[in-house]
């Protein structure tokens, strides 16, 4: 029998996501083309059977959640929000650069908010629910975080997030092979 996997899924588009603002705790909708990327996971998803669904309680991720059709067993989880941007919540990085030259998310975190050990953490709580399931695993979440949690997958540090681009809405796989943990699967897109 194969070793359980974790499905992981960035929610679909918002305005911030399509504009590069950073959007941690504002609790903004999908737009219609992220509705639209939601939909599309269905199908894959649907494949799968999941013993395990967690998503972050923030809008973007439990609608996604929803319209890929896995929203009625979802368990939230707060520790799946976010990066807390604090100060810098809604502003694009030339923005924040302007004003802290030479700035950067995961080596300097951000005022008012968290660094990447601190979301590291968080993450580390999600894989320990995630590595005590019975199978399968879901999970709807955000861009910066399923990064580090990827990273953290993987035994690396959380700022090793900084090296796994991610698309909204897409798939991607966490597993294991000969014992060790992988990454089976980055940043798929759906297409019809």
């Amino acid at each position: 029998m194969p070793a359980p996997e974790v499905v992981l899924v960035r929610h679909g588009e918002t305005e911030w996501s399509r504009s590069g603002r950073h959007t941690g705790r504002t609790d903004l909708p999908l737009t219609d083309a992220g509705r639209h990327e939601a939909e599309k996971l269905v199908r894959p998803l649907a494949e799968r059977h999941f013993t395990l669904v967690l998503t972050s309680p923030l809008t973007r991720a439990v609608e996604t959640c929803r319209l890929a059709g896995l929203g009625a067993g979802a368990k939230l989880r707060d520790d799946l929000m976010e990066w807390d941007y604090g100060r810098y919540e809604g502003r694009t990085q030339p923005e924040i650069r302007a004003e802290a030259p030479g700035w950067d998310l995961w080596r300097d975190g951000c005022p008012g908010g968290e660094s990447a050990a601190d979301v590291g953490r968080r993450a580390d709580r999600v894989l320990a629910e995630l590595h005590a399931a019975d199978g399968d695993a879901a999970v709807f979440s955000h861009g910066h975080f399923l990064r580090v949690l990827a990273a953290r997958w993987l035994d690396l540090p959380p700022e090793a997030g900084r090296i796994f681009a991610l698309s909204t809405a897409t798939l991607s796989v966490l597993g294991s092979e000969h014992d060790g943990p992988v990454v089976q699967l980055w940043n798929q897109a759906v297409a019809l």
